[in-house]
């Protein structure tokens, strides 16, 4: 293997780059060969995971913001990752919306209206009545739940164990690395090198589910702009351009490419936001994002432990039905990229002390993240009628954006905006928007990818990147051929499966992190100088 990369001109660990790809080949190719099978065995290994272990995703990521809160506040917050003079290379704006962008932007315009739009119309809890004034603040504080804290708490977890290890320790930049507390020299052997494997791959399915979500919102809107047919052949078709505008990026670079797009990408999001505020119902949104602060707060931790125990008694579908469809689903699907995110904030990090990054990581896009639902959510449920009298004044037009969300989630978004003035425009900017969260997520996804194969934060030749972006492009059109008109379920299923084991490892990585950092002496901490590798 090691003559070919020679050959190929790859600067990689040959191991790790051609078994990966070998893997992701041979999945590709199942997928063409037998979608049907393959979509069933997924489709049983979703539902006993959900049913089985559910709890253990909720338990876990709670255990983490929890973890990731006492780690920030402790002696251990004043840990320059880096060195003691190591100094941040990025400002905290650029900082903020690259690890944004390359994180949920895209989630954020597919979830925005849709989620709190679908438990307003179908509540979570079974004593709530749809509609009501309790199913909206329900409805916030789910939506927020499932994209605040804990999410993020998800990409933190990764991303301070790779800060810490890869530059506390001298570590490569890989997977690996995290371990190195628990399993010393080992990670540089096969044990090592399976890890790696393991978190490409589960880095490439993660990536390419979103990409697939963020494909159908695509479309929705095209179909909604010009009537385009909402099918598989179209989605494959903007898969394939957004792609190349993707490896564009890539062969751009971090800085040019990857930071470029980002700041220019929030920056049109934020306009976004404004707009509807501004256009909208400003005093009510005003009042709503203040009091979605409270519901968040005061409901954090009922939501954060609450496992919905009772189901089989109180919901018809019984189990897990509405649990393992929405909170398992994101845990099991954001943890799948996790390395992902882990590794590329860690890689724009270097220099912040634990305590910047944890609560930097986890607090700001919380907060952008509870603002733009306020705005969005807010919006949509007024539109629809909150309360009986609301609804009864509206008349015909009541229950008119919970039914478009109903009948196609990508297309919620777009139908909200026949509410505000210049909609096309503004669905033709909200189509902009994720198509260049789509790339900023491609692009900076391949750069990770990349590094986990070389162990260096520096690029490797452009056309290895330029792989790693191709596949990516790939597999997200094959999980869309598998997905067919079942699109969202189907892609659920093949992410719950791929996600328990990834969710495993990244619980490991908690004891790892503990396990490091309790050799750190109280006064190296001050001054930055990290415990000998031998202490371990």
């Amino acid at each position: 293997m090691e003559k070919l990369a020679r050959r190929l001109g790859l600067q990689t660990d040959p191991t790790i780059f051609f078994v990966s790809a070998g893997i992701m080949v041979i999945f590709l190719i199942a997928l063409l060969i037998a979608p049907e099978p393959i979509g069933a065995a997924f489709g049983a290994g979703r539902a006993w995971i959900v049913t089985n272990l559910g709890w253990f995703f909720i338990f876990g990521v709670t255990s983490w913001v929890i973890f990731l809160l006492w780690v920030a506040i402790s002696r251990f917050g004043a840990i320059r990752l880096g060195g003691n003079d190591a100094k941040p290379a990025y400002g905290n704006v650029s900082w903020f919306t690259m690890l944004f962008a390359g994180g949920i932007g895209t989630v954020l315009m597919f979830w925005g209206v849709a989620e709190p739009m679908s438990h307003f119309a179908n509540p979570p809890r079974p004593d709530v009545e749809a509609f009501s004034v309790q199913a909206a603040d329900d409805a916030m504080g789910f939506a927020i739940y499932h994209l605040g804290l804990h999410t993020w708490a998800i990409f933190t977890l990764p991303g301070l164990a790779f800060a810490y290890f890869i530059y506390r320790y001298d570590l490569p930049m890989r997977f690996s690395s995290v371990f190195y507390s628990l399993i010393g020299d080992r990670i540089y052997g096969p044990l090592g090198k399976t890890l790696d494997i393991f978190a490409i791959l589960g880095t490439l399915f993660g990536v390419a589910v979103s990409i697939g979500l963020g494909t159908q919102q695509i479309n929705a809107g095209l179909t909604e702009l010009f009537g385009i047919s909402d099918g598989v052949m179209p989605k494959v078709i903007i898969i394939a351009i957004l792609t190349t505008v993707a490896v564009c990026s890539i062969v751009a670079g971090l800085d040019k490419g990857v930071r470029v797009l980002s700041n220019v990408n929030i920056g049109m999001a934020v306009g976004l936001m404004l707009f509807i505020l501004f256009t909208g119902s400003t005093v009510f949104l005003l009042r709503s994002i203040i009091e979605t602060v409270g519901i968040y707060v005061s409901n954090i931790v009922p939501m954060a432990f609450w496992n919905d125990a009772l189901a089989e008694y109180t919901h018809e579908e019984g189990g897990w039905g509405w649990q393992g469809g929405w909170t398992v689903f994101y845990w099991a699907w954001t943890v799948t990229w996790s390395p992902f995110i882990g590794i590329f904030v860690a890689r724009i990090s270097r220099g912040r002390t634990i305590r910047e990054f944890v609560l930097g990581v986890l607090f700001a896009p919380s907060i952008f993240t509870l603002v733009w639902f306020a705005i969005f959510g807010w919006s949509a449920m007024q539109i629809d009628g909150i309360g009986e009298d609301a609804r009864a004044a509206l008349g015909a037009q009541a229950g008119s954006l919970s039914a478009a969300v109903e009948e196609s989630i990508p297309l919620a978004m777009f139908a909200f905006f026949e509410n505000f003035p210049a909609a096309t425009l503004i669905q033709g900017l909200a189509v902009v928007i994720v198509a260049i969260f789509f790339a900023t997520s491609s692009d900076s996804a391949s750069l990770v990818v990349d590094m986990l194969c070389t162990g260096t934060p520096e690029p490797g030749p452009w056309h290895q990147r330029v792989f790693w972006g191709v596949s990516e492009g790939a597999l997200a059109a094959m999980l869309i051929v598998l997905a067919g008109d079942a699109g969202l379920t189907a892609l659920q299923q093949v992410i719950t499966v791929v996600g328990l084991p990834m969710f495993i490892l990244v619980f490991a990585m908690m004891f790892a992190l503990l396990r490091g950092l309790s050799h750190e002496k109280l006064s190296e901490v001050t001054v930055g100088k990290p415990p000998r590798a031998d202490d371990l």
